[in-house]
């Protein structure tokens, strides 16, 4: 049980998890960059004990892999399982914590302490500018603090457990933001601190707000955790943490006393600036749009702070863990919340959002002989309705039959799908709606289309292992690569307009029925380089899914309309770059060589790669 950073610190070191880095290191690009060659190689936590401009040091990749973040986790994992499994009544253990002493809760481990006056945090005052203002990616906006834990309340009903703690990027610099007065926060209005903000705002009063940054891993952790309704962060940071919260307020504002670092400040109704370009999750840069600013109060620093951070990138990254981390807490929560479902998974090399694969249940038409998705269909628009889950583009989704299906055996799970996909039948698009905010694919800010391919049966059809002669020596295609069963990528010129590609795909569609047809592959992916996309299994996923907005990258061989229902013979999904894409996340080459230096013979991460 960790009293602070300080201790997971101390403990991960004395176990042979944690590294120091006694060279100093530059914030800008550097750090990070070395954090993505350890993480990448599977290396240890890192602990920076010099860093350029500041005199705090910094930590990341505590939670790397899973096997660590269960490490420091290992006194209370049990426990908060064992609570947590209670889905259908979550609350049951809180409200009666001494009835579940038995599951390793006890009441005051879970509930929040309020303590009067300071703690180790308020040690001292300083400035964003004292802070170690560590910028990713060449292309960023400024510093950003990536694991944040940023808390308000809700103005109608003031108190800690009304509260919300979550995980919110802030920009500490850059742009118009005038430093050590001002910090950006990025969320949506209807997250929970949107909420409270737009609460404050109808009462014509400012919201408080305070940014947690380190303390105890927990506090990290119940930041970013899906929780069941009326179960607050807090309450589950003391549960996870084996330790109650401890806070107290100094005007007016909440101040986790256990933290490195808290900023405090308020939010004014409609004041805000431009933030970002940030480097996301998917793989390239969220651009600049305007969030919410936060006039700073006060910034508090415990004596020998320490400032924790990760790296958000292309996936996977140490988000990936956070991500295994939360499933194996909750388990498949989706599947106990929509009756039928047996799995979903949000594939993370595709960057999480956009697709989803899906096993459900088939159970409507058990008398009709010829089999086909029925009940899968209302599965699916629960899916894509629930939560997170709304924001996706892509759903593969079936229903096992006479074999057992994995979600997370990707290959074999798409190949089952693509035997057995009526192409005139089980494509469904929604067209206008939401998807991601950082997803650029779309038609602008948070719009975009989606697209269920929802196969069930018998097989229809054998898949081609290599690239079908009809797709070789055509005048528009270049470079044909066999991705996996049924999946070519192929070539084509850059993108110029929407109506050039109509009649590029037209084009590739009268070829290719010239020349027979290609039964045997029943999706053709366009792209820029199809030698990185069929490279490996995570190329594919990644660009074919992060760059193409299915009501306007999807076409066909063959398409038609049929009683507003669209069908072809083969899908060709066009995934190549396009001006409104934001650009992909590329390492600056002179940092990546600058680092070489950390790793060499004598320095302190020799042997680490």
């Amino acid at each position: 049980m960790y009293r602070n950073l300080e201790d997971c610190i101390v403990d991960l070191e004395r176990n042979g998890h944690l590294v120091r880095i006694r060279e100093e290191v530059d914030p800008y690009l550097e750090m990070a960059a070395i954090h993505l060659k350890v993480y990448e190689a599977g290396g240890p936590a890192l602990l920076f004990e010099n860093v350029k401009g500041s005199k705090y040091r910094a930590a990341s990749n505590l939670f790397g892999t899973i096997e660590r973040s269960k490490f420091i986790f290992r006194d209370t994992w049990k426990a908060v399982e064992s609570v947590i499994a209670l889905r259908n009544d979550p609350m049951k253990a809180l409200k009666n914590p001494f009835q579940h002493i038995g599951n390793g809760l006890a009441a005051w481990k879970a509930l929040p302490a309020k303590r009067s006056g300071g703690g180790p945090v308020t040690a001292q005052e300083i400035s964003i500018s004292d802070l170690p203002l560590i910028q990713s990616w060449p292309m960023d906006g400024g510093a950003f603090v990536t694991l944040p834990q940023v808390y308000s309340e809700d103005p109608e009903k003031p108190g800690i457990m009304n509260s919300n703690l979550g995980m919110y990027r802030i920009q500490l610099n850059g742009n118009d933001y005038e430093l050590n007065r001002e910090i950006g926060l990025h969320y949506q209005i209807h997250r929970g601190i949107g909420i409270h903000q737009d609460k404050a705002n109808k009462k014509g009063e400012p919201l408080k707000v305070s940014c947690f940054i380190g303390g105890p891993p927990a506090h990290t952790l119940s930041a970013v955790m899906p929780l069941p309704e009326g179960m607050s962060e807090l309450t589950f940071a003391g549960m996870l943490a084996g330790r109650r919260f401890q806070y107290s307020y100094i005007d007016g504002y909440c101040i986790s006393l256990d933290a490195d670092f808290v900023i405090t400040g308020e939010i004014h109704a409609q004041e805000t600036k431009p933030e970002g370009p940030f480097g996301d999750h998917l793989g390239y840069y969220s651009l600049v749009h305007p969030f919410p600013v936060m006039r700073v109060k006060k910034v508090y620093a415990r004596q020998n702070a320490i400032f924790p951070f990760t790296v958000v990138g292309r996936p996977p990254q140490e988000d990936t863990s956070f991500g295994a981390l939360i499933h194996e807490l909750t388990g498949d929560a989706i599947a106990k919340e929509i009756p039928g479902v047996r799995e979903v998974h949000a594939v993370d090399a595709a960057g999480v959002h956009p697709l989803l694969f899906a096993i459900g249940s088939e159970r409507y038409t058990p008398y009709q002989q010829v089999k086909q998705p029925a009940e899968l269909l209302t599965i699916a628009n629960r899916i894509l309705g629930t939560g997170q889950l709304s924001l996706a583009k892509y759903l593969f989704i079936t229903a096992e039959d006479k074999q057992r299906l994995d979600t997370h055996r990707e290959v074999e799970f798409l190949t089952y799908i693509l035997e057995r996909l009526d192409l005139h039948r089980d494509i469904h698009f929604q067209t206008n709606t939401t998807i991601d905010t950082l997803d650029y694919s779309g038609t602008g800010l948070n719009s975009g289309s989606k697209v269920i391919f929802a196969a069930y049966g018998e097989k229809l059809r054998d898949l081609c292992t290599q690239v079908p002669d009809a797709l070789k020596d055509l005048r528009s295609v270049m470079n044909p690569r066999l991705v996996m069963p049924g999946v070519v990528a192929v070539e084509m010129e850059a993108f110029r307009t929407y109506p050039h590609v109509q009649q590029e795909m037209q084009e590739l569609s009268d070829a290719i029925r010239e020349r027979g047809g290609l039964e045997t592959c029943p999706m053709i992916v366009v792209c820029d380089d199809s030698d990185f996309l069929a490279k490996n299994l995570a190329n594919f996923l990644w660009v074919t899914f992060t760059r193409s907005n299915p009501s306007h990258d999807i076409h066909g061989v063959n398409s038609y309309y049929a009683n507003k229902h669209w069908a072809c013979d083969n899908v060709i999904i066009d995934a190549r770059m396009k001006p409104h894409h934001a650009p992909p996340l590329v390492p600056d080459p002179t940092v990546e060589k600058n680092i070489e230096r950390l790793f060499a013979k004598g320095a302190s991460l020799h042997g680490i790669l």
